[in-house]
């Protein structure tokens, strides 16, 4: 592996030659370049690869001929680039070809490939979306149709060839039916190539015209009743309003949604949304302010007229939050006028009340009503609230944080006696307690005493789940510095660290805490890695590598002692972890890491 390495790395050395020579990097940055270049070689020559090596040293490649293309382009110098950059691209290129055989199926990694090619070496980058293409995978269809639609689109934009894109389209709808993003493009496609052949009528003969023309449209006429939902649908109708002639159409799609998804609350969604831009004034009349905002609080009022019958109509949970959602888009939109924002608040807090009293209110949507009434200074109504969505939603964990978190802003005086209520409710659940418990020990330390504090976070540590508790010793250690000093922590660590589960945080935590101190004492050093590699030293190689640092770093350390740790680490570790290690371990001892 050295070997081939040094050869590597030897390969380099004309480029960097030309580089100091023609003056765009010093003597100093070549040195640079030659380091990073060897720990980045030695991590892709491993027997165990990783992808995010790869990503790395690609990377950082890209990052280097964008370097030099500044650095040309400010001493105006343009020549050697068949011996600096075509090198670099070369290599980059091999990289990605090396990666791509390794994860085929990471479309991401692809897509990657298909965009250097296309910025650095054109004549490349559609073969390697040829290459993808054949890729005949489930697990990434809507990325993988991206690819189709990227090489259909450079057809019709770049070469000009609606039929070459019209092939590509439908060879990908073979390899993938059911994707709806697919169809959604090809249907763009055919009606850009119907309006470009309108545009160019005046140069064809009309006989021939009325020959196409139609044919294109008969082609998206088609097109929206391949896939059966209503999403669909609305995508098809949203870009055929794109084209000023496919009134036709989208009269059409317009009726099938309203026949066959009459029921759904998109559908109706869409209906009401509709009204905005209907009856909009004439461009010839003269308006004030007072006029349009009249028109527009009209237009309101008509989508709202359609959504109060929707909501009868439909009366769901996802009806009414359409309606919402719509209620607060408007609210959320700036205007010069009072009134109007007056209206948008009063009818959007209106909707949410009746919402709620249809018990019909998505618990999701409780959150923004809050907010909407503290930010309106109605105070009492949202502590009102809050009570009621914890009445509706007593077992959901989220209801009562953001019922305590309005009291606590608004500084209740029932603060404790809620938390006590909240977990009351919540006793049969195991998990999911934890958001309460930080939010109760963050406020208690600013409202209650050290005593009470410390006491809240004991009982949390029984009361959390094994897994959640790991979080609360984190916090509990935290907050023992900062209020009691490097005693007081020294004895919460002592009281926890056989309290399992731990977190490697946990650990590292008082790591650090030891070594903020002006008498840092690597005994004591020793002892929190020693029990930190107790817990993991099978699965992180990296506190191994900073256990040997410490040693090498500490005035107190022995470095005599790394070569036992490195014994150890070479056993403890699992799979790659090793080879990890070791590659690390290298580095360091050759001053690259």
């Amino acid at each position: 592996m050295a070997e081939r390495i040094e050869q590597r790395l030897e390969d380099r050395i004309p480029e960097l030659e030309q580089l100091e020579r023609v003056g765009l990097f010093t003597p100093k940055e070549i040195r640079a370049v030659l380091r990073k270049a060897s720990a980045l070689e030695y991590k892709i020559q491993r027997r165990a690869l990783r992808k995010e090596d790869f990503v790395n040293y690609i990377q950082y490649e890209i990052n280097l001929l964008e370097l030099i293309k500044k650095r040309r382009a400010r001493i105006g110098y343009s020549f050697k680039k068949e011996e600096i950059e075509s090198s670099i691209v070369h290599r980059v290129h091999s990289l990605f070809k090396r990666a791509t055989g390794k994860w085929k199926e990471d479309v991401q990694l692809w897509l990657s490939h298909v965009a250097f090619c296309k910025q650095w070496v054109i004549s490349k980058w559609v073969l390697v979306t040829s290459h993808l293409l054949c890729i005949k995978t489930n697990s990434f269809i809507s990325s993988v149709a991206a690819l189709w639609i990227m090489a259909a689109k450079w057809e019709m934009e770049t070469r000009l060839s609606s039929e070459s894109a019209r092939h590509l389209f439908l060879r990908a709808l073979r390899f993938h039916p059911e994707c709806p993003k697919l169809y959604q493009e090809y249907f763009r496609m055919e009606l850009m190539n119907a309006e470009k052949q309108r545009k160019e009528k005046k140069e064809f003969e009309q006989a021939k015209m009325d020959l196409v023309g139609p044919l294109n449209l008969r082609y998206c006429l088609l097109m929206y009743h391949t896939l059966e939902s209503v999403e669909f649908r609305l995508a098809v109708l949203s870009i055929a309003k794109l084209f000023d002639f496919t009134q036709d159409l989208q009269k059409e799609i317009l009726e099938s949604l309203q026949t066959e998804y009459a029921d759904d609350p998109l559908t109706w969604d869409y209906m009401a949304r509709r009204e905005l831009d209907l009856g909009s004034l004439k461009s010839t009349e003269p308006t004030t302010k007072q006029m349009k905002v009249s028109e527009v609080t009209q237009r309101e009022e008509r989508c709202c007229a359609v959504f109060e019958e929707a909501v009868t109509a439909v009366p769901t949970e996802d009806m009414w939050k359409c309606y919402i959602t719509f209620c607060l888009e408007r609210c959320n939109r700036k205007t010069n006028s009072e009134e109007l924002k007056q209206k948008r608040l009063e009818r959007t807090l209106s909707v949410f009340s009746k919402a709620h009293e249809s018990s019909l209110l998505p618990e999701s949507l409780y959150k923004q009503w809050l907010q909407l009434l503290l930010e309106s200074n109605l105070s009492e109504k949202a502590t009102e609230v809050a009570e009621a969505a914890t009445k509706r939603f007593s077992l959901s964990a989220e209801m009562w944080q953001m019922r305590l978190q309005v009291l606590i802003q608004l500084k209740n005086d029932n603060v404790t006696q809620c938390f006590e209520e909240a977990f009351k409710h919540l006793k049969s659940k195991v998990c999911g307690t934890l958001p309460l418990w930080a939010l109760w020990v963050e406020w208690s330390e600013g409202t209650n005493s050290k005593q009470d504090t410390e006491a809240l976070y004991q009982r949390s540590l029984h009361a959390t789940a094994p897994a959640e508790s790991v979080t609360m010793k984190e916090k509990y250690l935290d907050w023992a510095y900062r209020n009691g000093g490097y005693k007081k922590v020294k004895r919460v660590f002592t009281s926890l660290h056989e309290n399992r589960p731990l977190s490697l945080d946990f650990f590292r935590k008082m790591i650090q805490i030891e070594k903020e101190q002006e008498s840092c004492k690597m005994l004591h050093l020793r002892e929190y890695y020693e029990r930190a590699l107790r817990e993991f030293g099978s699965t992180d190689s990296d506190l191994w590598l900073d256990y040997i640092k410490e040693e090498l770093s500490h005035p107190q350390g022995k470095p005599e002692n790394c070569g036992s740790i490195h014994w150890r680490a070479v056993k403890m570790l699992q799979g790659d972890l090793v080879e990890d290690f070791i590659s690390k371990y290298t580095l360091l001892q050759t001053g690259h890491l």
